[in-house]
């Protein structure tokens, strides 16, 4: 035999050893112009030695870049009778050092998945870190974020693992939008969706539009709260560039319409095989939460499983005699369409899937009133309520749809929530 073909099989081995004796690190790597520490936090100015912030600016610091840092993995949540059922989420790691990202983000998948509010005229980062799932170390499911209907120039960044980048266990991506159109939008994990989505891998989206910050000066719309004008009677913002300050609104309030087939998340931390031909949501919920729970203003309780709060939205819709609320409806519900109904305070729809409902030429809006809007899968709808003569007191926002007015077996929940005007 040939020495050197002796010396291989020793050779292989060895090397095999000293892999398998190397520490595993997980490429955790969150991207964000201007920050300086790893956290997703753009830092205005450079550090001192000794970490803290000095006086002196940090040259690639640009206040129109905003970033986020979401990590996919698996917790729990609690539903408004009692249940705890396990989920697959995203969760807020902006501002925790990347090294810390993969314990932070074990077991604290959030329900809804953590509210992402951008603006118009702005560049936004979005850093997804895949952290596995704890209770299913059997699963090595990947993970995508889907800005769902935003008009990417980029297929890499749409988040179908069919045309871009679905991201491993320890594994992170930046993805990249540059904010052209107001709106409300959503999004989502695309990765075996109808599993991902069923689990909870789904959050409220919204861009508010340049005229909240800007105005309209050629128009003579003024800035709204947002763009720092404290004018007595200015609004807060706009929903959309409208030119004429139709869609302007004093409070804003998105609601995720969505459910749960208790079945089938039962079933999937058994790990037996998933029900999906016969799933049928048993939670109806909006944001996360079942009625009384949505009208809570505060978390809901940690679930035992996990001791982690993972469900901070509430839904409770609060304002004073006069204002103008603009609800960011969206359903990301993939068994059932949606109705909800106002039937005390008249809707206005000024816009449906995150454009303004004008006229071809733009010059005219086609808002309408009503009583009831219905939202399939994937659908937003933009709606103000105007509480100028409406009497103080609680009003309600709840399905049409009698049988999502429970938390299972429990009546009198689900699908609905208060308007408190005060």
């Amino acid at each position: 035999m040939n020495p050197i073909n002796r010396l291989i099989p020793p050779f292989v081995m060895g090397l095999l050893l000293v892999l398998a004796a190397a520490p595993a690190f997980a490429q955790v790597f969150s991207q964000c112009p201007g920050d300086l520490n790893g956290d997703t936090i753009p830092d205005p100015f450079l550090f001192r030695n000794n970490g803290t912030p000095s006086n002196q600016p940090n040259p690639d610091y640009d206040p129109n870049v905003q970033c986020l840092h979401l990590t996919g993995g698996d917790g729990f949540a609690l539903m408004a009778d009692g249940r705890s059922l396990y989920t697959f989420g995203f969760f807020n790691a902006t501002g925790v050092p990347d090294d810390q990202v993969m314990t932070a983000g074990s077991l604290a998948a959030a329900w809804p998945a953590p509210a992402i509010v951008v603006d118009e005229g702005k560049e936004f980062y979005l850093t997804l870190t895949n952290v596995g799932m704890l209770k299913r170390p059997d699963l090595f499911d990947p993970h995508t974020v889907h800005f769902h209907g935003f008009p990417n120039a980029a297929s890499v960044f749409d988040g179908l693992p069919e045309s871009a980048i679905a991201i491993n266990m320890g594994a992170s991506l930046t993805y990249y939008y540059n904010l052209v159109e107001p709106g409300t939008f959503m999004y989502h994990c695309h990765v075996e969706a109808t599993e991902h989505m069923q689990m909870g891998m789904l959050g409220n989206l919204y861009v508010r539009a340049r005229q909240s910050f800007d105005g309209d000066p050629l128009n003579g719309i003024s800035p709204g709260t947002l763009g720092g004008n404290t004018a007595p009677g200015a609004p807060m913002g706009y929903a959309y560039n409208d030119g004429d300050g139709s869609t302007a609104y004093d409070v804003e309030y998105p609601l995720q319409l969505g459910g749960f087939d208790h079945q089938f998340h039962e079933d999937h931390v058994n790990v037996q095989p998933l029900p999906f031909a016969m799933m049928r949501d048993t939670y109806p919920m909006i944001n996360g939460r079942g009625y009384p729970d949505t009208v809570d203003p505060d978390p809901i309780a940690a679930p035992p499983e996990t001791g982690i709060q993972s469900q901070p939205e509430s839904s409770l819709i609060t304002a004073t005699a006069g204002q103008r609320i603009l609800l960011r409806l969206s359903n990301l519900n993939i068994t059932v369409i949606d109705t909800l109904i106002s039937p005390s305070i008249p809707m206005e729809v000024v816009g449906v899937d995150s454009r303004e409902l004008r006229t071809e030429d733009g010059s005219t809006p086609i808002h309408y009133k009503t009583n009831s809007v219905t939202l399939g899968g994937g659908m937003s709808t933009d709606v103000i309520l105007d509480t100028a003569g409406i009497a103080p007191g609680t009003y309600y926002l709840y399905a049409a749809n009698l049988n999502y007015l429970s938390n299972y077996q429990e009546d009198f929940g689900g699908m609905m929530t208060e308007i408190v005007i005060n």
